[in-house]
């Protein structure tokens, strides 16, 4: 009996010794294995790629205004740059050394005025280049060409509204270059601008307290009355601005 006792009691102490070799042996390959897992995830989350980060560019500093107009992002971002972006406007920014300038298609006395006149007067309210180089100088050099004072007057119902447009724009930029439009399109057409303008003169009047622009709306407002006819119905357009504003400024350019 005492044998039988003995030969248990050294099998469950060797039961006992194995199950702790076998303990023992596992925990190191699930420490291992814990260490592998980490190493990964952190191998992982440190890769080069991970780690790239997306800088501005040089250019984006200075010039932020400045799209690509036939990327992705610009796509029907306005009338005026969809037209362009799918090649309504048949001339192209030349970028040049000194200076920008156009490259058209064809030679601008043979391209219709309708509708291109109209939808680069709607470019001037653009804010971001090259729009706004492209609707600025186009609407300058197609008004210079032989004959366009004959395409451009059955257009201006139309053109006003989108020059008071841009004259009322809140953006200088964009006010400035409505402005200039105005006067290059009163030295064209003439006269016939004289039943348009009680739709712009208002908001020549409220940019008139700004100082800076006080003297090129003056000289507009001279080209206005050298290229608008008859004196007595410049009196009668004139005679609606409101006087409180615009009465010093009038003295100075002979306007009754």
């Amino acid at each position: 009996m005492q044998k039988s006792e003995c030969h248990g009691d050294i099998r469950l102490r060797n039961n006992r010794v194995t199950g702790n070799s076998q303990r023992t042996e596992s925990s190191p390959q699930i420490k291992h294995r814990t260490t592998v897992q980490r190493s990964k995830s952190s191998s992982s989350t440190s890769s080069p790629e991970s780690a790239i980060k997306v800088h501005p560019r040089p250019s984006d500093k200075l010039n932020p205004k400045t799209i690509n107009p036939f990327g992705e992002q610009s796509r029907a971002a306005s009338a005026f740059a969809a037209v362009y972006s799918k090649g309504g406007i048949p001339c192209r920014l030349d970028h040049g050394s000194v200076r920008h300038k156009l490259r058209w298609e064809r030679a601008p006395k043979d391209l219709p005025f309708d509708p291109l006149l109209v939808t680069l007067a709607e470019g001037l309210r653009e804010t971001k280049h090259p729009y706004t180089f492209v609707s600025k100088e186009g609407f300058r050099e197609l008004l210079l060409v032989e004959g366009a004072q004959e395409k451009a007057v059955p257009l201006l119902p139309r053109l006003v509204p989108v020059l008071k447009a841009a004259l009322a724009h809140s953006d200088d930029d964009v006010f400035e270059r409505g402005l200039n439009a105005l006067g290059q399109l009163s030295v064209v057409v003439g006269p016939s601008l004289n039943d348009h303008l009680k739709h712009l003169l208002t908001s020549l009047s409220k940019r008139l307290r700004d100082k800076k622009f006080k003297e090129p709306i003056t000289s507009v407002l001279q080209k206005l009355e050298q290229h608008g006819g008859a004196e007595e119905k410049n009196k009668k357009l004139y005679s609606d601005l409101p006087r409180n504003i615009l009465a010093p400024d009038l003295n100075e350019v002979k306007l009754i």
